[in-house]
C-alpha cells in the first residue's frame, strides 16, 4: 500500500514541515497539522498494488555472507539485496526500495511515498520525534562547515552536492537498564610533616568499598544497518520530551527505514555502554586520595525496557578519490557530525604558493641587501 498526503485545497502532496509541524502544501500554503488532516479527512490517497504487479516487483537475490557481528550481516560489492517495485499514487511511477524502507520520494514527480505495509505490527515504531531542522537550516549549516576546510575540494562545495542533502528518519532503540557495581579498591594519602631540616612522610592506607546501583533511561541505539554506529552516538543528545505517539503522516517527505536489527540483537552493544557509564560513576565516588587502584570490580547489567522509536536525521554521502565521507545532522537540535575531504591538489597548491612566497622574500632580503 501506497500512501500520500493530498492537500484539501488544490490536490498537491502535502510534506511535514518542521518550522511549523504541520503538513504543509508547497503549492497553496496550505497547513493542518497532523491531527487536523486525520480528523476532518480521515485516510488519505493511497494506491493498492495488483496480484501481478506485485509478483513482478519481487527480485530476489541470494546475500554472500563476507562477515558477521551478533546478527549483523554485510555484503559484498557483487550481490543485492532484496527489492520492491511500488508504483506513486501521484503519477504512476515506479517506486523502488529495498527491504527496509519505509518511507520515500517519487524520482519522476517528487511525491512522498509512504509504504504502510512496511511499519504494520513488530515493525510499527512507537514513537517518533519530527524534524524540527529544516532542509534550508541543513544546507546552511552545511556550507557553514564547508567553509572550515582549507583544502576542501571545490566539488564538496557544489549545488550538485548539497542537493545531495537528505532527510531521514533513523529506527533507533531507546533501552532502558538497572545497574549493580561492586567496587574493592586500595587507596592511599600521602602527608608530610618538617622538623627543624627533616621531612618525615607519612603514607596513609585505606580498604575502600562501594556498593553502586543506577538506572538509565533510554540509551539510544540505531537499530540501522545502514547507518554507521559511531556517526550516530555522535549525533546525541535527542530531546526526548518531544517525542510523539507514531503517526505516519510525519514520514511524508522524508525518507525513513524500519529497525534492521531487534534490541535482543543489540544486547551486547548497549550493555557495553552501560557498562563504561556505571564504572565511571563509581568510580567517581571515590575522591580525597593520592593514589586509587581498583583490585576488583563486579559488574551486574539489566535490561528492564525498550522502546522502537525514529529519530530525524539529515544525512549527506560523499565519494571522493575512492573514500567515502558521511556528513550527519541531528534533526532536532542541529548538531553536526562529519569528516571534511582533503584535496591534495590544493593542498599541494597552498604549500607551493607559499614556499615560492617564502623563497622570493628571502630573493628580495638579499638583492636589497647586496645593493646597501
Amino acid at each position: 500500500m501506497v500512501i500520500t498526503y493530498k492537500c484539501p485545497s488544490c490536490g498537491a502532496p502535502m510534506v511535514f514541515d518542521p518550522e511549523s509541524q504541520k503538513l504543509t502544501c508547497g503549492h497553496c500554503g496550505t497547513g493542518l497539522s497532523v491531527k487536523e488532516y486525520e480528523e476532518k479527512y480521515g485516510k488519505p490517497l493511497m494506491r493498492e498494488e495488483t496480484e501481478q504487479e506485485k509478483a513482478a516487483g519481487r527480485m530476489d537475490a541470494k546475500p554472500v555472507e563476507t562477515e558477521e557481528e551478533g546478527s549483523r550481516v554485510s555484503y559484498d560489492q557483487g550481490s543485492t539485496m532484496n527489492v520492491k517495485k511500488y508504483h506513486c499514487s501521484s503519477c504512476g511511477a515506479e517506486v523502488i526500495t529495498d527491504e527496509t524502507t519505509a518511507a520515500s520520494i517519487c524520482g519522476f514527480c517528487g511525491s512522498p511515498t509512504l509504504l504502510e505495509e512496511r511499519m504494520e505490527g513488530a515493525k510499527r515504531p512507537e514513537r517518533v520525534l519530527p524534524f524540527q531542522i529544516t532542509r534550508e537550516q541543513a544546507v546552511e549549516k552545511f556550507r557553514a562547515w564547508t567553509k572550515r576546510g582549507l583544502f576542501t575540494p571545490k566539488g564538496f562545495r557544489s549545488q550538485s552536492t548539497i542537493d545531495k542533502i537528505t532527510g531521514i528518519y533513523v529506527p533507533f532503540w531507546l533501552v532502558d537498564y538497572r545497574v549493580g557495581v561492586r567496587l574493592h579498591a586500595h587507596c592511599t594519602r600521602t602527608r608530610v610533616t618538617r622538623s627543624d631540616d627533616t621531612e618525615y612522610i607519612y603514607t596513609d592506607h585505606y580498604d575502600v568499598r562501594r556498593n553502586v546501583k543506577a538506572g538509565y533511561e533510554k540509551i539510544p541505539m540505531d537499530a540501522s544497518e545502514k547507518m554507521d554506529d559511531e556517526t550516530m552516538d555522535l549525533l546525541e543528545p535527542f530531546n526526548y520530551q518531544e517525542l510523539k505517539p507514531f503517526d505516519l503522516p510525519y514520514l511524508s517527505g522524508y525518507l525513513a527505514d524500519i529497525y534492521s536489527y531487534t534490541e535482543k540483537d543489540m544486547e551486547g552493544r548497549g550493555k557495553k555502554r552501560v557498562r563504561g557509564y556505571a564504572l565511571a560513576e563509581a568510580r567517581g565516588t571515590i575522591s580525597g586520595y593520592s593514589g586509587v587502584n581498583v583490585v576488583e570490580q563486579q559488574l551486574r547489567v539489566d535490561e528492564t525496557g525498550a522502546e522502537y522509536v525514529l529519530l530525524p536525521v539529515w544525512m549527506l554521502n560523499y565519494r571522493y578519490q575512492g573514500k567515502q565521507y558521511q556528513f550527519a545532522i541531528n534533526g532536532q537540535t542541529g548538531k553536526l557530525v562529519g569528516t571534511l575531504p582533503i584535496s591534495k591538489g590544493r593542498m599541494f597548491g597552498w604549500w607551493a604558493g607559499l614556499t615560492g612566497g617564502f623563497f622570493a622574500a628571502i630573493t628580495l632580503i638579499s638583492v636589497v641587501g647586496g645593493l646597501l
